[in-house]
């Protein structure tokens, strides 16, 4: 599927607190992409834990208050102690916002009825738009309740409900101010790739990486963070033989990139980019598409992996600037030559 790449009609926010960082949570990070909706619980607990430090909200000392009141599967009672909230919240925290892919959940429905190509009018299309967005939004609800518990004020945003649509899969409408209502307010957006309506062929996939760079181009993030399931972006797939980790990237101003860590012997020589063939808004070649257009509004990506600390230093600021030689990612800039 091609990327949604343009914006023609949007609602821009009214925004008065300034965004930190808008994170994507990579699906193939959090979930177990092979094995339908399964969620992986261990690396979404700590992936939680990194972005309440990253926010500020407490310390590493203090006793985590859950947000989620509601009662989980095993567990027999809800916690809710009314007491652990009087001195809570007394420090303002960094403004994030997150935005997250689909994972294990919603490809398979969008692929095995063609979400992503159109045709609403179609029966088998319709039944996969509904059974795509109920798939993905039960993934996003289990993302709010996993951040929701690290004491981070998370609120659940779909695409679809909040008046997101496309026109030949470009984005035509996109209203941006509940989100920047939910930040002021000091609550975390969660927002994620979603099926939506589209002015000529009927319905397609918005895919999280295109959600990102919109949200970018009108909230002026300091950075933007890409949490994945592996180190960055390497010269091949990761899971070849000799394959090397970009550690920089810088974009030119006609789109165009190169690579600065480490020089490379062949500098000419194709990044090679694999796509699973059940994923439905382009993988790895649209989030580097995407963090290339983000990098050309002057606003830093890195690419690291989800659960590590090396993406905890990612989203916590400490890796801006001078990339540390023991830090493992890839920082994607604009070439300010």
């Amino acid at each position: 599927m091609e990327a949604i790449n343009e914006t023609t009609v949007a609602v821009l926010p009214s925004q008065s607190k300034p965004i930190r960082c808008i994170v994507k949570l990579g699906g193939a990070a959090i979930t177990c992409k092979n094995e339908l909706e399964n969620i992986n619980e261990d690396s979404l607990e700590l992936v939680a834990s990194h972005l309440r430090q990253a926010m500020n909200i407490g310390s590493c000392s203090e006793k985590v208050v859950s947000l989620d009141w509601s009662k989980r599967p095993g567990i027999s009672e809800v916690s809710c102690n009314v007491d652990d909230f009087k001195d809570q919240f007394t420090e303002d925290p960094r403004s994030f916002v997150v935005v997250h892919g689909a994972g294990s959940f919603g490809h398979f429905q969008a692929s095995k009825s063609g979400v992503h190509k159109g045709g609403l009018n179609q029966p088998l299309v319709k039944a996969g738009f509904v059974a795509t967005r109920i798939s993905v939004t039960t993934l996003n609800l289990e993302i709010v309740r996993a951040l929701a518990r690290e004491g981070i004020p998370s609120i659940g945003m779909s695409p679809f409900p909040c008046g997101w649509s496309t026109r030949h899969r470009n984005i035509a409408s996109a209203d941006l101010s509940a989100v920047a209502k939910a930040v002021d307010c000091g609550f975390v957006p969660v927002l994620h790739g979603d099926a939506v309506l589209d002015e000529l062929q009927g319905c397609t996939i918005l895919s999280g990486d295109v959600i990102i760079r919109h949200l970018a181009a009108s909230m002026k993030p300091e950075f933007v963070v890409f949490l994945t399931d592996v180190f960055g972006v390497y010269d091949r797939p990761p899971a070849e033989p000799n394959a090397v980790l970009l550690k920089e990237i810088a974009v030119c101003e006609d789109g165009s990139w190169s690579v600065v860590q480490p020089a490379l012997e062949n500098m000419n020589k194709q990044v090679e980019i694999t796509v699973a063939a059940h994923d439905t808004t382009g993988g790895m070649v649209t989030k580097i598409s995407e963090a290339a257009m983000i990098a050309k509004l002057g606003i830093d990506v890195y690419i690291v992996k989800a659960a590590t600390s090396h993406a905890l230093r990612a989203l916590s600021g400490e890796v801006r600037g001078t990339i540390p030689d023991d830090w493992l990612g890839t920082v994607i800039r604009f070439a300010r030559y």
